[in-house]
C-alpha cells in the first residue's frame, strides 16, 4: 500500500475529477460570454472587413468554448479542429439555399448559419482556431503545472 504524506487529505478521485470538469465548464462558459462580448466590442468600434473577420475568427473561438464547455476534458487540438470542422461547415452549407431561406424567417438563423458564402471567411475561421487553440493549449499547461 503507498503511503499519503503527512497532512494530505485523501480526495477521492471521481471529486477531483468533478471539480475540475466543474472548473473547466465555468471557465468555457465564461470565456463564451468574453467571446461574444469581443465581438459586439469590434462592431462597435469597427466597421467593414475588419468587423466582419474579426467577426469570424470569434465565431470559430466560440465554437471552441462551447466544445470545452460541452466537454470539459478535450484536449485543445481536439476542441480547435471541432470549432473549425463546423465553422467550415456552415460556411460550406451557404452554398445551397438552406441558410438563406431559413435567416429570412430567424434573426438567430441569421447569427448563426450566415446566409451568403464568402471564401475569404475559410481562412479567418481558421485563424479563430488557432487563436483558440494557443489559448486553451497555454491555459491546460499553466493548469497541469499548477497541479504539480
Amino acid at each position: 500500500m503507498t503511503e499519503k504524506p503527512p497532512g494530505h487529505a485523501s480526495i477521492p478521485a471521481t471529486a477531483t475529477a468533478t471539480a475540475t470538469a466543474t472548473a473547466v465548464r465555468a471557465a468555457g462558459a465564461a470565456a463564451a460570454v468574453l467571446t461574444v462580448a469581443a465581438g459586439l466590442g469590434v462592431r462597435a468600434v469597427s466597421g467593414g472587413e475588419v468587423a466582419k473577420y474579426a467577426g469570424d475568427a470569434l465565431y470559430t473561438v466560440l465554437i471552441h468554448t462551447l466544445v470545452v464547455f460541452l466537454v470539459p476534458r478535450v484536449r485543445p487540438l481536439t476542441a480547435a479542429g471541432t470549432a473549425l470542422a463546423v465553422s467550415w461547415a456552415v460556411e460550406l452549407a451557404q452554398l445551397t439555399d438552406l441558410p438563406a431561406e431559413l435567416s429570412r424567417h430567424s434573426t438567430a438563423a441569421r447569427l448563426v448559419l450566415g446566409s451568403t458564402f464568402n471564401a475569404p471567411d475559410l481562412f479567418w475561421y481558421a485563424v479563430g482556431a488557432a487563436l483558440a487553440w494557443a489559448v486553451h493549449t497555454r491555459l491546460t499547461a499553466r493548469r497541469a503545472l499548477a497541479h504539480v
